[in-house]
């Protein structure tokens, strides 16, 4: 068995690691870190989210560090802040007994004033994200004449957010002679692209299956009419007392409108998006971390760099737009060796979605249907009869009270005290969930969906593609913003080299052609055309529109929201009066 000291690691690293837990290497740390101390050569390293990939570069960059020549010698890329954040802080932890050691981490949403005054007092170490780096070389207060090792981690995520012109533009303006580091996930279209321009003989180092879901990871998915996703959602929730989630949706807005709902029924809930503050990014995540919020929602941006090992469960309100990005959501549950359930739940119109998931998974996603309010109240019972069994009575104060109660409590039988004990904490719950209705789709239901999805959708052929820089998400902004509303039901969306296909629902076919005729990308003109209906045997396509109707259908109960406004109605959520009490 490998152990972190049989690697020529120094003494001031090993004691650190010993101190921070560190015993064994994960795979990727196996084969990267002596890699890496004992050749100067360019390295892609392909490895999943949650692999270790921090230490695995992190422990033998700081082996190279000269602390007496106080310049910035390693330079870390990340996608977003979190991220930066969470690798700063682990050089910190991993070089905390190393002598004179300065990091610093820069990053958009702070100061800049502060972090050039960090700078200015001398780094070793820079970790940031690409914006702000470029930002720091143009003001002249990151000179990067010395940097010896760049790391790109996360590539294609930083590439998928639209990186690539900073990327280049950091790596022009440094040594030729740096040794360059590229992490990832995937290795496709710009990734490909930008490891065969800017790095030389590259060794690939691969830790696990490329593009494969993690072995602790069970997938699953409910599928329900989009009026009564809320409600699914609401009893998946319920159908597992002990969970702790992240919570994925597509958009800032949907995060912001879950989460409220969330919160509103009872849940212990909270957002992450980019509309937050660092500060207040900081409390949500602080609380998340401490178990004082049970579930996160977020947006795959805004969750980058997350980094909290034991999550039970990952949450797909929404399909995210790249396959890729469901690698990656799931891969934040299932970590450090325990099991961990991806969850995701789609309408009829994206049951082809799970196919081409799998193939990439290599594993199933295993279709389980939406909980009966019976099933739910008995799993929401038994973890209140675990809780009262394994409740701690040794050091309470209540023995002194109890001839008091027995006496009081003496013409009940066990069976009428256990009724009474029960009905008295679960009593609006039960009534909430006596009546609720069958949420599952039928087979009749699924055949007419079907039948009118085919029949509903335009299809566009638009003149630009991958070598654009054209991706899923610029597509649908440019839908939005030509357009101007973001509520039109977009399709199947087909991004190919030179040229690209979407669908979107046929009664806005007027309102697109109109819309891009006065619409360039990135200044190029734009021509957007009708094109034939696609072929029967391919896949159907996704709907891309946020269902707002959660918010006033698909529940089993009706009432007016206490927090609406006047004249205005909100659907009520299963089991909103007890959610006020007390959520298991």
């Amino acid at each position: 068995m490998t152990l972190f000291e049989n690697f020529e690691l120094s003494q001031p690293i090993l004691s650190a690691i010993e101190e921070l837990g560190f015993i064994t290497p994960t795979p990727i740390q196996e084969k990267v870190i002596p890699h890496l101390l004992t050749t100067t050569s360019d390295m892609i390293g392909l490895a999943q989210t949650g692999t270790g990939k921090t230490a695995a570069f992190g422990l033998p960059l700081l082996e190279t560090i000269k602390t007496s020549f106080n310049k910035p010698q390693v330079l870390v890329l990340s996608p977003t802040r979190e991220l930066s954040m969470q690798i700063a802080d682990d050089f910190m932890q991993f070089g905390k007994n190393i002598r004179n050691l300065n990091i610093a981490a820069v990053y958009g949403g702070a100061s800049i004033e502060q972090q050039i005054r960090t700078l200015d007092r001398g780094a070793h170490i820079v970790v940031g994200t690409p914006g702000r780096v470029k930002d720091l070389i143009n003001r002249r207060k990151l000179h990067l004449d010395n940097i010896n090792t760049l790391v790109l981690d996360e590539a294609d995520e930083m590439l998928n957010m639209g990186f690539r012109d900073e990327l280049s533009f950091i790596m022009e303006s440094m040594p030729d002679d740096r040794r360059t580091l590229l992490f990832t996930a995937t290795m496709e279209g710009h990734v490909r692209e930008v490891a065969k321009e800017y790095l030389k003989d590259a060794i690939e180092i691969s830790a696990g299956g490329l593009n494969t879901g993690a072995e602790n990871v069970s997938h699953e998915y409910y599928m329900v009419q989009a009026r009564n996703k809320y409600a699914a959602l609401r009893r998946i929730i319920d159908s597992y007392p002990k969970m702790y989630a992240i919570m994925f949706c597509r958009t800032r807005q949907e995060t912001k409108d879950l989460s409220d709902h969330l919160i509103r029924d009872g849940y212990s809930a909270d957002a992450l998006h980019g509309d937050l503050s660092q500060s207040q990014r900081d409390f949500v995540m602080k609380r998340f971390r401490y178990h004082n919020i049970n579930i996160l929602v977020a947006t795959d941006v805004a969750a980058r760099g997350l980094d909290v090992d034991d999550l039970t469960h990952v949450i797909n309100f929404n399909l995210p737009d790249e396959d890729a990005a469901y690698i990656h959501r799931s891969g934040r549950t299932g970590r450090a060796g325990k099991k961990g359930i991806s969850i995701s739940i789609i309408n009829l119109k994206e049951k082809g979605w799970i196919s081409r998931i799998e193939k990439r998974l290599k594993k199933p996603i295993v279709y389980k249907p939406i909980p009966t309010g019976k099933e739910v109240c008995e799993k929401q019972l038994l973890k209140f009869i675990d809780r009262l069994e394994n409740c701690d009575t040794e050091e309470t104060q209540v023995s002194e009270f109890l001839p008091a109660i027995q006496s009081k409590l003496e013409w009940m039988d066990k069976e009428m005290l256990l009724n009474k004990l029960v009905s008295l904490e679960f009593n609006l719950f039960l009534s909430e969930y006596s009546n609720a209705p069958d949420l599952n789709i039928t087979r009749d239901e699924f055949s007419k969906d079907k039948r009118k999805a085919r029949s509903t959708f335009s299809r566009f052929f638009i003149n630009v593609g991958q070598r654009d820089g054209f991706i899923p998400p610029k597509l649908i902004g440019l839908i939005n913003d030509s357009c101007g509303r973001r509520d039109i039901p977009i399709g199947k969306i087909d991004i190919q080299r030179n040229f690209s296909f979407f669908e979107v629902d046929s009664s806005c076919e007027k309102e697109i052609l109109d819309a891009f005729r006065s619409t360039n990308f990135e200044g190029r003109d734009l021509n957007v055309e009708v094109a034939q209906p696609q072929p029967e045997r391919e896949r159907p396509f996704r709907e891309k529109k946020f269902k707002k109707d959660w918010n006033d259908s698909g529940n089993d109960r009706s009432r007016r929201s206490p927090r609406s406004g006047s004249g205005s109605r909100e659907g009520s959520r299963e089991g909103s009066s007890y959610g006020k009490r007390k959520r298991y």
